[in-house]
């Protein structure tokens, strides 16, 4: 057996949930009736789809990633040619102002619009859509992934959607059976596959269709208010189709081999597979995820922009910490903000290390495996990133020379500017420290049996040689909480936690003294015992 043949066998035996997604994949290609075409004649067709209501928020990105993660475990265990479409719904009518930008008062006048007929309130593109498009590209593009960006608004106007809308019109009645029963006596009066265009506003009208016609291509409907007939031609932008039934239709026409989505649209994706079918296509495999939440437990939404942007996690994360955290646990609701990043920066580099330590058995389960799309490097730094910013609290450090004074003495072979990695890590950690956690820092002062442990500490420390280990350091701090007849040991490391770092939490405490040397710890657990962190810092 071949060490190709061999690794791929090792794949099929993932359990990891990018290749059991993609092995679905296979067989679904596998049992495709042969009356629709040999699939092998074109590129097996990933898709991932974003509504440009809204500036691009994490999540949106979360689901190219998945879906790239999906297509490399696919590539590797086919070795078939596949394709990845974003397609942006940019036609879709402007529902609501969003929050988070400027010129709000103007964009109301555009509501209804079509996306990439309403202005663009930052002055920057010739419509919203397209700023928000160009927002999405850009940061795909900072991920180097390998894509091709598809816009609705191209796809309806240019004709490329064109038999398969005359498809939704020859089956009209059949697609509306399927919609109407899951709509209220209200919405089921006037729904039509179809939203024309208003040929004097502009607006996508929800309103009623009286007649239909297949020969010519066009629909009647009837104008609100007015109650004037209007006919027009379901082609060539003219209409375009429910979100339901546009989803199954773009499906349909693009020939979408897998789309995953999230779980508030699992009813959709039903329907929209049931429309499909009546087109005359196979639904895509697919795959439900959670959503994220924001740090009070809310969705995640593009209009309120309450979730973290990609900009914000890169000024104090890692993108490999950004990809670990897309990975870990798709179908788990996970929240999402900054107190997560210092975290999954710390989680990544110790699936890294392990990865190269582990049986190749083993190391397609592990994330670093598909973040670097099968190909990890090799670089484990002895300086955990929390660690780093502990560092930077009891430092107070305003720049990078503070902390490289004591990484260079705790790693002599650690030197600024030879390592691209490391040198991010400080970076990061500084920003973090200086805007995320320094507003927040607050010490209180230690009771007395809290004194008693800490000059227990000191003294331990006074007669330490300069060469003693973390793990000499760290049991002694344990032993000290056992002295102290601690019932919770955990009550102990918070007590060190809140006088020496002003937080309710912190590092393995030996790692931390061993960085920030014997002699520099002395001298700010006689600052603690004097209470002079509080005087500093609460004044």
């Amino acid at each position: 057996m071949t060490i190709e043949s061999n690794m791929k066998n090792i794949a099929e035996q993932s359990n990891s949930w990018p290749f059991v997604e993609a092995k679905k994949l296979r067989d679904r290609i596998k049992n495709l009736n042969p009356s629709l075409g040999d699939i092998n004649e074109k590129p097996v067709l990933f898709e991932t789809g974003y509504g440009p209501s809204g500036l691009p928020h994490i999540g949106t990105f979360g689901e190219v990633l998945r879906t790239a993660m999906v297509q490399n475990a696919f590539n590797y265990i086919t070795g078939k040619n596949t394709k990845l479409i974003c397609f942006s719904d940019d036609m879709d009518g402007f529902r609501k102002v969003p929050e988070n930008v400027p010129n709000k008062q103007m964009l109301e006048k555009f509501i209804d619009q079509p996306l990439t007929s309403v202005p663009d309130p930052f002055d920057k593109y010739e419509s919203f859509g397209s700023h928000n498009n160009a927002k999405l590209i850009e940061f795909l593009d900072k991920f180097d992934f390998e894509y091709e960006f598809v816009s609705a608004t191209e796809c309806y106007k240019s004709g490329k959607f064109d038999f398969a809308l005359k498809k939704v019109l020859i089956n009209y009645d059949k697609i509306k059976n399927i919609i109407l029963p899951t709509l209220g006596n209200e919405r089921q009066s006037n729904y039509s596959p179809f939203l024309p265009i208003c040929p004097k506003t502009g607006k996508v009208l929800q309103v009623k269709v009286v007649e239909t016609n297949v020969e010519d291509q066009t629909i009647t409907y009837l104008q609100e208010g007015s109650g004037e007939l209007t006919k027009i031609s379901i082609l060539g932008g003219n209409c375009k189709l429910q979100w339901k039934c546009d989803w199954a239709m773009r499906w349909f026409a693009l020939g979408v081999d897998y789309e995953m989505s999230g779980k508030d649209l699992s009813e959709s994706v039903i329907l929209s597979s049931k429309i499909l079918s009546v087109l005359g296509g196979v639904a895509p495999t697919g795959f439900s995820y959670e959503l994220f939440l924001d740090g009070n437990g809310e969705k995640i939404s593009k209009s309120k922009g309450n979730g973290l942007s990609i900009e914000e996690w890169l000024r104090y994360g890692t993108q490999e910490s950004l990809s670990l955290f897309m990975y870990s646990n798709p179908k788990r609701a996970k929240k999402l903000f900054f107190d997560v990043i210092p975290k999954s920066i710390d989680e990544y580099f110790s699936h890294l290390k392990n990865y190269n330590f582990q049986e190749e058995t083993k190391k397609m389960d592990n994330p670093c495996w598909h973040i670097h799309n099968g190909k990890p490097f090799y670089k484990v730094f002895p300086v955990s990133f929390n660690l780093l910013l502990n560092l930077a609290s009891v430092c107070h450090a305003k720049n990078e020379k503070i902390l490289w004074e004591y990484i260079s003495n705790y790693v002599p072979d650690l030197k600024k500017g030879e390592n691209s990695k490391f040198d991010e890590l400080v970076k990061l950690s500084l920003n973090f420290f200086n805007e995320r956690v320094l507003p927040n820092k607050k010490y209180r002062n230690p009771s007395e049996k809290e004194k008693k442990g800490i000059k227990t500490l000191i003294d331990f420390l006074e007669n330490s040689e300069d060469d003693i280990s973390t793990e000499e350091i760290q049991s002694k701090i344990f032993s000290i909480g056992k002295e102290l007849q601690y019932e919770n040991l955990k009550d102990w490391f918070l007590a060190l936690y809140e006088t020496v770092l002003g937080q309710s939490n912190g590092p393995r405490m030996g790692g931390f003294i061993k960085l920030f040397g014997i002699k520099s710890t002395i001298s700010l657990l006689n600052d603690v015992l004097e209470n002079r962190l509080t005087i500093k810092v609460n004044k």
